[in-house]
């Protein structure tokens, strides 16, 4: 009898499980379609001729394939020039960003001093300052001093804006290393700086992947910065050197648009394959311990 009521307890709990389970399963699905079927169209609408493009519905399943949008793309642009200039801004941008936040946020949560809470809630009100508040002052600065169309004029701001974040980030993860491993790397003799080296960069490997694979996403695909401060055709990043396939009287060529914004994805999307274990792990340890 007891072995009967218990079977019968069990059976709705295991219902609601399953279902629960069903549920959870298909609004995951559901999420994963909506992210990913903008990039699906992209790849797919870069392989359509521009006939079968312009004539048929644009969301259909194209009726013939092509590689000429790509050929046409880097024929058309100098996407080879745009891409060397992306990686440098990117990657200036990056070293720059993680060293600093690194060394900021040891010295607030690691060396500790006096209104150390302060200095950090003076990075974290950088996040709510817009971008768009700080343009002209920054276009003016940039022309007294000479750094109009260089590679400086993008680093910089990016840098600034995207180092709040990164360096709460930071924070949040070196809370979770004890203090009696600095205290033992103290009574081995490593000074800060030593015991930086050693001890904390190797343990920070997953949050410096995450705070440098978010960040050069936001860097890689900025526009706005590089149309306010690069005139140069020489100088300009993907996103801005892809107005090259609007032509005149706003006609444009979307096709090969596609293409060029597909190879532009290919980058971003092979590193986050690689990394996203290490990215997914640095945003839980920056998210659940401040």
């Amino acid at each position: 009898m007891t072995g009967a009521v218990a079977t019968v307890d069990r059976t709705p709990s295991e219902r609601r499980l399953r279902i629960a389970r069903m549920t959870s399963t298909a609004i995951v699905l559901v999420v994963l379609l909506i992210q990913t079927y903008p990039i699906a169209w992209i790849f797919i609408t870069s392989l359509r001729t521009p006939a079968d493009f312009a004539g048929s519905n644009p969301f259909s399943l194209p009726s013939e394939l092509t590689l000429d949008n790509y050929v046409r793309a880097f024929q058309d642009s100098d996407l080879v020039r745009y891409f060397l200039n992306s990686f440098i801004v990117a990657g200036g941008s990056i070293i720059l960003l993680t060293a600093l936040s690194m060394m900021a946020a040891y010295a607030i949560r690691i060396l500790g001093f006096r209104g150390n809470q302060v200095v950090l809630a003076l990075f974290l009100l950088g996040i709510i300052v817009p971008v768009q508040v700080v343009l002209i002052p920054l276009f003016i600065s940039y022309s007294n001093v000479g750094l109009l169309d260089s590679y400086q004029a993008l680093i910089l701001p990016m840098v600034g804006f995207a180092l709040p974040m990164s360096v709460y980030l930071f924070v949040s993860f070196y809370g979770f290393i004890q203090g009696e491993i600095l205290e033992a790397a103290v009574l081995d003799g490593c000074g800060p700086f030593t015991a930086f080296r050693r001890i904390i960069l190797p343990m920070s490997t997953n949050t410096i992947v995450t705070v440098a694979f978010v960040n050069a996403v936001f860097i890689w695909n900025d526009f706005i910065f590089a149309n306010t401060f690069i005139f140069d055709q020489d100088l300009k990043t993907i996103p801005l050197g892809l107005q090259d396939f609007i032509g005149a009287m706003g006609a444009t060529d979307w096709t090969a648009t596609f293409a060029a914004v597909s190879v532009t994805l290919v980058p971003l999307l092979l590193v986050f394959l690689v990394l996203n274990r290490a990215i997914i792990y640095g945003l839980e340890s920056g998210a659940t311990k401040g």
